[in-house]
């Protein structure tokens, strides 16, 4: 058994990888042989990532809120507390709060010596974003 006493806490999420207001709290990450990776990632409303894909896919399960995904070529959806959502490999993609919503996930991210976990991309236009469904 190993217990890990944060000392980083909550870290700002970087522009890089997102636009607006995120705040990550990681969860997971196990030295090696372990491939998987988990981080609590809180969207305040209108907070988004950047598209990007994962080599080894990615899940998100939504603890809180409501959030926005989608993925490259495909309809935008609304995702709601409870709901979870599978990324293939390598699918582009982009997942955050709804316009007027918070909202919460638990990203869960598989590496390996031969991938990364992630390969971040470009960010998501304001047209983009602003295709969303209305979201109650």
């Amino acid at each position: 058994m190993q217990i890990t006493r944060s000392s980083i806490g909550t870290v700002k999420g970087p522009a890089d990888w997102f636009a607006g207001d995120v705040y990550i709290d990681a969860v997971a990450a196990a030295p090696v042989p372990s491939r998987v990776s988990a981080a609590l990632v809180h969207f305040m409303p209108g907070a988004r990532t950047h598209w990007h894909r994962h080599p080894l896919s990615q899940t998100v399960f939504v603890t809180e809120g409501v959030g926005l995904c989608r993925r490259r070529g495909g309809p935008i959806e609304v995702i709601r507390s409870g709901d979870r959502v599978l990324f293939e490999a390598d699918e582009e993609h982009w997942h955050g709060a709804a316009p007027n919503r918070l909202m919460v996930h638990l990203a869960i991210n598989e590496s390996d010596a031969d991938h990364d976990v992630v390969h971040w991309l470009t960010p998501v236009t304001d047209e983009e974003y602003a295709a969303a469904p209305a979201v109650d």
